[in-house]
Formats: C-alpha cells, sequence, structure tokens
C-alpha cells in the first residue's frame, strides 16, 4: 500500500507505535479492552492529516464504533474512562485538554479514488481476477465500486465476476472459531462461486476475508490464489 501511495506522490508516515484497532476485543465483549486499545490509536495518530488503511474491517471499526472518527464512536460513548477521543469538545475524565480535530480516515481504495481522485496507479498483471465484497466494507461503508474501477485499469488484469460477490467468506473473526461448521460450510459456498468464475486469483480489500479463503483453498487443493488490492496495484 504504502508504495502504491508513494508512486501517487504522497509523503508516507508509518507509526512504528500503531497496534490493533480494538475490534477484536470489541466484538467480543471487552468494552475496558477495547478503549484502551481506541485511546492508544488516538494518540499515535494524533497529528496525520490522513489514515490510511488497508482493510475495510479495521476502517470501519474506527469509523463507526471506535471513537476515532466522531464522537458518535460506540467505545466513545461508553462510561467515562482514560478514552481521549478524536474531535471531542470536552477533556476526558481526568480533566485533560481536548485532542486535535481527528484526521481522516479512509479505507486504501476510496482513498485513491476519492481523495487523490485517480483509478489508474499504473499496475499491470496478467491474471483472471474475481473480486470478493468484504462485509464491512460493503455493508458498513459501502464500499463496491472503487476497488472494481481501481481492478479496471490494471494492464493485462481481466475482472470476472463472482456469482456470490457480496456473500460472506465465513470469517467473521471469532465467529469462525465459535462456529467452525457453520464457517466452513460458508466459505466452501463462496469457494464453489469463486471457481465458477475460471479467475486464478481472488482480490479483496481484506485480509481476514483472503486468509479464510486461502486456507480453504489450499486445504481443498486449488491452484487458485488470494491477493490483497495493494498488492496487485503494486504489480508491474
Amino acid at each position: 500500500m504504502a508504495e502504491v501511495l508513494e508512486r501517487a506522490g504522497c509523503e508516507i508516515d508509518f507509526r512504528p507505535d500503531q497496534t490493533c484497532c480494538g475490534q477484536p476485543a470489541f466484538n467480543s465483549g471487552y468494552p475496558e479492552e477495547a478503549r484502551r486499545v481506541a485511546d492508544h490509536f488516538a494518540r499515535v495518530f494524533d497529528g496525520a492529516e490522513y489514515v490510511v488503511v488497508p482493510s475495510g474491517s479495521c476502517t470501519s471499526m474506527l469509523l463507526h464504533h471506535g471513537g476515532a472518527g466522531s464522537r458518535a464512536g460506540e467505545v466513545a460513548a461508553m462510561p467515562p474512562s482514560r478514552l481521549s477521543v478524536y474531535g471531542a469538545e470536552a477533556g476526558n475524565a481526568a480533566g485533560s485538554p481536548a485532542r486535535p480535530p481527528a484526521p481522516r480516515i479512509f479505507e486504501f481504495s476510496t482513498f485513491l479514488t476519492d481523495v487523490l481522485k485517480i483509478d489508474d496507479v499504473g499496475a499491470s498483471l496478467d491474471r483472471v481476477v474475481t473480486y470478493h465484497d468484504s462485509c464491512h466494507a460493503l455493508r458498513e461503508l459501502k464500499i463496491k465500486d472503487a476497488p472494481r474501477r481501481l481492478l479496471s485499469k490494471v494492464r493485462g488484469l481481466r475482472l470476472a465476476e463472482m456469482d456470490a460477490a457480496e456473500e460472506c467468506c465465513g470469517f467473521g473473526g471469532t465467529f469462525s472459531v465459535k462456529f467452525p461448521d457453520v464457517s466452513g460450510a460458508m466459505a466452501r459456498t463462496k469457494i464453489e462461486s469463486i471457481e465458477r468464475t475460471g479467475a486464478d486469483t481472488v482480490v479483496s480489500i481484506d485480509s481476514s476475508c483472503l486468509m479464510q479463503l486461502q486456507g480453504v483453498l489450499s486445504r481443498a487443493g486449488s491452484k487458485i490464489r488470494t491477493m490483497h488490492l495493494a498488492e496487485v496495484l503494486a504489480s508491474r
């Protein structure tokens, strides 16, 4: 992702103290742990003009649930604690000053198309690919067109749409651990749809989905491989 953004003229600042967005704890019912991670995120990314995220799932957590995108975040709405939320009008529970306005947080593909206003990054890849719409990106962020626009400009690439592009891959974080049979059945349905396209590569903007799909494909002995959109756009 950094390679593509630098090629597009951006100055990249990778902050090594960054950690998780807090979603695993939040989804598993640990609000205090999620709150501490959200607070850490706020501190680490203070002063950033933009935060660009190579994951629809993490972006959704930050914008809709983590309090990093607005005061409406669900973690921010929890009882006062250590959390210092971007854009807050008042200080935190300890009375410290409010943080500066939030940086604008974008998922990678929409940052390219909506902020930089580009859809051709000069990539080339001789493959037939199919695109998987990850649940958080599609349903919470309404991202559908941007990745496809970017793929359509990759030289040598042909996009073959699957008939179940919008169906869940079955990962769902801890869902795949707690309900392995259901998760596996959902993944197999998805793989069957992928195979019908004749594609040799599955592309998505969420690494968690790609991990789930690659695991099922590998265990089945399939030659189909997965790639993140950033990997495709960095190809020459």
